[in-house]
């Protein structure tokens, strides 16, 4: 017959079963106390934010606000990350909050920007290519989640979400004044449904995450980066579609490459 539990035993603490916590010692002892990192999910909120705000501008036919409300989502999801991991702020609750932005964000925003900017046009086709985006945009998260601990931090596998969206953003933001119809609409059906079978291939993109923004660098880089800028600011939409682009095509390229060196040896 078991003994009867002792009050404040293990078993009978609630804290031990916080959904999301943090650990405190208080006289030699590990205490559970409930609570999450304000800094990395205040950054995490805000990307949410700026992929709502994009939806509610594609719905009032503002492409162009639309269209940079997603690349502002990318700068808040591209810091959250790296100010847990500089802070040690990690935890299992960032984790999943962050997947969750990146759908509203990355996901469900971009479908509804390009179909309320184009797609719309080619009626039951316009809205498939769509869902067929925001769709792939949940099984590549899904995939990404359960993969997480054993792939290689240096590569993705298939083009993540937040540079699909780059893609769509910076198609929308560079036609943001075209008239709906005709080829151009086609073409933006073709963008937006091959940007959604990228995010689920099995081609390896880089990641960056390699860069230590802790460390020191040559002189050269800062020059770089300033040029970059400056280069980005003289036609922010054409510029940052064709980063977007650039990207996505190093996949099918760099498999292209490794399987010729495969074929032939060389």
């Amino acid at each position: 017959m078991n003994e009867p539990e002792q009050p404040g035993s293990e078993k009978e603490s609630p804290r031990r079963f916080a959904p999301f916590s943090a650990e405190d010692a208080v006289e030699g002892e590990v205490v559970r106390r409930r609570g999450i990192y304000l800094l990395p999910n205040l950054l995490t909120t805000g990307a949410m934010f700026a992929g709502f705000y994009a939806v509610l501008s594609a719905m009032n036919a503002r492409f162009a606000s639309a269209a940079v409300a997603i690349f502002v989502a990318m700068v808040f999801d591209g810091l959250d990350g790296r100010v847990a991991r500089l802070t040690n702020t990690q935890s299992a609750f960032g984790v999943q909050y962050d997947s969750l932005s990146d759908m509203v964000s990355f996901g469900v925003a971009p479908a509804v920007v390009s179909y309320a900017w184009m797609l719309q046009a080619l009626g039951k086709l316009g809205w498939a290519a769509a869902f067929i985006y925001a769709s792939c945009a949940a099984l590549r998260l899904a995939r990404f989640n359960v993969q997480v601990a054993a792939a290689d931090k240096r590569f993705f596998v298939g083009l993540a979400s937040p540079a699909a969206a780059g893609l769509i953003a910076g198609m929308v933001w560079s036609g943001h004044r075209l008239e709906p119809g005709g080829n151009v609409a086609l073409i933006a059906a073709a963008v937006t449904v091959a940007a959604g079978l990228l995010m689920v291939s099995n081609l390896r993109y880089h990641s960056f995450k390699g860069v230590d923004f802790r460390g020191r660098v040559p002189f050269i880089v800062i020059v770089a980066a300033v040029v970059g800028a400056a280069v980005v600011v003289i036609d922010p939409p054409r510029v940052l579609l064709l980063l977007a682009v650039t990207y996505a095509l190093s996949g099918p390229l760099w498999w292209l490459r490794r399987r010729r060196r495969r074929l032939f040896g060389s």
